[in-house]
């Protein structure tokens, strides 16, 4: 008897964890299954244990510190469901953990940009969210929804944040003047060898090379001149930094005078009184950011998660602590001034302004480029 009723619960876990019955009917069937057979549900321990947390994981510093301060505690303050957490410095690192893992082992991730969602689409990563259970996503902008909602018309995650990817430099040594003269090309500039910094990875390298080649992003056509101006500035710079922590470090001892970065970790150096400015040049790369909710997760905490951090003020008290607009419409939700006064803050709420990468072209070279910019970042 005990056999078949630890078998009857597994399946009732696991039509739990593919969405098929909610969080309160599964207990309540768990518990009756247990007890007709005359058992206790220590019979259950991994069904139960899947609804006592949610894991996340996220970017660790400013960021993660801001959304387990105003999201994360008051949550599990409300609910008793436990936020356990990870941190990864780049989103590949993460991608390739859960593409190696058992389904529900990872669970919610910041993950970052459409051309993300696409990977974890390609990879049969991704779940189906039943939208009814987040509420709140009527204050969220519908052009950041959109091109999820191409990708999968049942979304598997919910634009959270965005911002730009833009240029920081150290105003003792660059003025804004010429800043603004040289733009994406002051990261190629032999003036500053040595005291340059830029983003490990390929994404980020490929975009501003095709800037400084005067080519679209987007629709690269001489990838070999990509590939030249990747080659010239990796022989400029002090250090490729891989997480958002080690840019501020950088920046904030002078180690570096001029990088690519966050446009939320180079707010947070302004607010710290640092003397770094920051700069979008025309079609700077913009990413926008969600709460990724994996295959085999428990759907229902982890969308009753994302409902609660969704909420505005939770959205708004998270977005100035990590000082990264939220996806809340600022047409329908009154924002503060600080988010106001944001890098990369779009107060009409069409997104319009911003570039972003398009996922279907970025994810038919991806393999190709990633492999070359290994080999370039290696000296090669």
């Amino acid at each position: 008897m005990k056999l078949t009723t630890t078998k009857r619960l597994e399946r009732l876990h696991e039509r739990y964890m593919n969405g098929g019955i909610d969080r309160r009917s599964f207990l309540g069937l768990a518990a009756a299954a247990a007890a007709a057979a005359g058992v206790g549900l220590r019979w259950a321990p991994p069904a139960l244990a899947a609804v006592q947390e949610v894991r996340f994981d996220g970017w660790g510093g400013v960021v993660q510190e801001a959304i387990d301060k105003y999201a994360f505690q008051p949550y599990t303050a409300k609910t008793g469901i436990k936020v356990v957490q990870g941190t990864f410095g780049d989103e590949s690192e993460i991608l390739t953990k859960v593409k190696t893992a058992n389904p529900g082992e990872f669970q919610v991730i910041h993950s970052s940009g459409v051309e993300y969602y696409k990977r974890y689409v390609d990879g049969g990563l991704v779940s189906e969210i039943n939208e009814a259970n987040i509420p709140n996503m009527q204050y969220v902008m519908p052009a950041m929804i959109e091109p999820f909602r191409k990708m999968t018309p049942k979304l598997s995650g919910i634009p959270y944040d965005y911002g730009t990817t833009g240029i920081a430099y150290n105003t003792k040594v660059i003025s804004e003047a010429e800043a603004k003269e040289k733009g994406a090309m002051l990261l190629v500039d032999p003036k500053y060898q040595g005291k340059i910094g830029g983003y490990g990875d390929m994404v980020t390298r490929v975009w501003y090379a095709a800037l400084q080649t005067g080519q679209d992003p987007n629709n690269v056509t001489d990838i070999e001149a990509v590939w030249a101006k990747i080659r010239e500035q990796r022989d400029m710079v002090k250090k490729y930094w891989s997480s958002g922590a080690e840019l501020m470090d950088l920046l904030s001892k002078e180690e570096i005078v001029v990088t690519d970065g966050w446009s939320g970790r180079i707010a947070a150096l302004q607010q710290q009184g640092a003397p770094i400015a920051y700069l979008d040049p025309p079609k700077s790369y913009a990413w926008m950011e969600d709460m990724l909710i994996l295959k085999g997760s428990p759907m229902q905490e982890c969308e009753e998660l994302v409902n609660f951090m969704l909420a505005p003020e939770t959205a708004i008290a998270v977005a100035e602590g990590q000082n990264y607009p939220p996806s809340l419409d600022p047409t329908k939700v009154k924002l503060t001034e600080k988010i106001m006064k944001l890098p990369a803050f779009d107060p009409t709420g069409t997104m319009q302004s911003l570039t972003f990468a398009d996922p279907e072209y970025w994810s038919s070279n991806l393999d190709a480029w990633t492999k070359q910019w290994d080999r370039i970042s290696k000296g090669g």
